[in-house]
């Protein structure tokens, strides 16, 4: 499906009005979507259409979406060194680092630091944890969302079931790191740590660079109204 056959399959959904989820939950308004514009659903990790993803988004939601993760190359410290160091103990009494991080130092004394080129986080006593150029940081978002059609809809709840009014669909393409750098200093991209020690060595599950659904269109310089 090419941008042009979207749109038309789009207009047709658009003026049904409102139609009932096809699945109950937060994957609701995805399968909604996929299904009556014709799309196969898949759990891959691959574009939906002509290399552009798709997410449908309902209004009001304040649900949260992992742009990318990344640690290639960044962490200045050891991560097991900066876990057995820097972390704090969950349940089981097993040190991690997960921390959504800031510019304010958390309880564990970490903080986020940014200069012209870099964004790291940082320990009070001066150690800096790990690094990432906001260069790097662009050509992953580029890698794994080149361009995102973000699809917009209302909701009325009828009998317990959610019904959708998909009203807008908006083409957004690519992102700079001028634009990386300004969502982290603003707040609206969020960077979690998630690693822990793991005996001889630290089991990362990746740093999470996060935002909610409705900061998407901040993040590229490209946006073009389908419908």
């Amino acid at each position: 499906m090419n941008i042009k056959e979207f749109k038309a399959r789009f207009i047709d959904l658009k003026n049904k009005g409102y139609v009932e989820s096809l699945r109950r939950g937060p994957t609701g308004i995805g399968k909604t979507l996929e299904s009556y514009l014709g799309i196969i659903e898949n759990n891959l990790d691959l574009p939906d259409l002509d290399n552009v993803e798709l997410k449908a988004h309902r209004d009001n939601s304040t649900n949260m979406i992992t742009l990318f993760t990344f640690n290639r190359g960044a962490w200045i410290l050891n991560p097991l060194e900066a876990v057995k160091k820097y972390g704090t103990k969950d349940k089981n009494g097993r040190l991690g680092l997960y921390f959504t991080m800031s510019f304010q130092a958390n309880s564990a004394g970490l903080f986020l630091y940014c200069d012209n080129e870099t964004v790291s986080i940082r320990h009070i006593d001066g150690t800096i944890i790990v690094r990432w150029k906001f260069l790097d940081l662009e050509e992953q978002f580029d890698r794994k969302i080149p361009a995102l059609i973000l699809v917009k809809a209302k909701v009325e709840y009828r009998n317990n079931k959610e019904w959708f009014y998909f009203y807008s669909a908006e083409l957004l393409k690519g992102t700079t790191s001028s634009i990386i750098a300004e969502q982290i200093k603003n707040g609206t991209l969020l960077i979690d740590l998630r690693l822990h020690d793991k005996g001889t060595m630290a089991r990362n599950h990746g740093t999470g660079f996060r935002t909610y659904e409705k900061y998407l269109p901040n993040f590229f310089k490209t946006k073009e109204v389908i419908v």
